[in-house]
């Protein structure tokens, strides 16, 4: 990840536009800011959350709040919980997201 033309700012989340996305089950609410070729992510999902696909996109993820289940496409299973972060790459392995309690992310892709 190559950061550039970012020039200093702070993010008042709470003045960002929240974007609803409906999973298989549940819903996530996305608040987004891109950056040149990076986006910035701070997403709720409610419990019961399952995500309608699976993704390939590289991710830094930070889990808030809450619980978050990682399940990648050759079977493995991780769980995040507050304070915990997962990291994988662009186009390494297919994962997708699912919660039963809810979870607070921030998601740096």
């Amino acid at each position: 990840m190559e950061m550039k033309n970012i020039p200093f700012a702070t993010t008042d989340w709470t003045t960002v536009e929240t974007v609803e996305i409906k999973g298989e089950t549940g819903t996530g609410y996305w608040k987004t800011r891109e950056f040149d070729t990076i986006n910035v992510h701070m997403v709720k999902y409610s419990a019961g959350y399952l995500a309608d696909h699976w993704c390939d996109k590289g991710h830094i993820l930070f889990c808030i709040e809450g619980e978050l289940n990682t399940e990648l496409k050759d079977g493995r299973t991780f769980t995040l919980t507050a304070g915990m972060t997962y990291q994988v790459a662009d186009n390494t392995i297919a994962h997708r997201s699912s919660t039963k309690t809810g979870a607070k992310l921030f998601i740096v892709d």
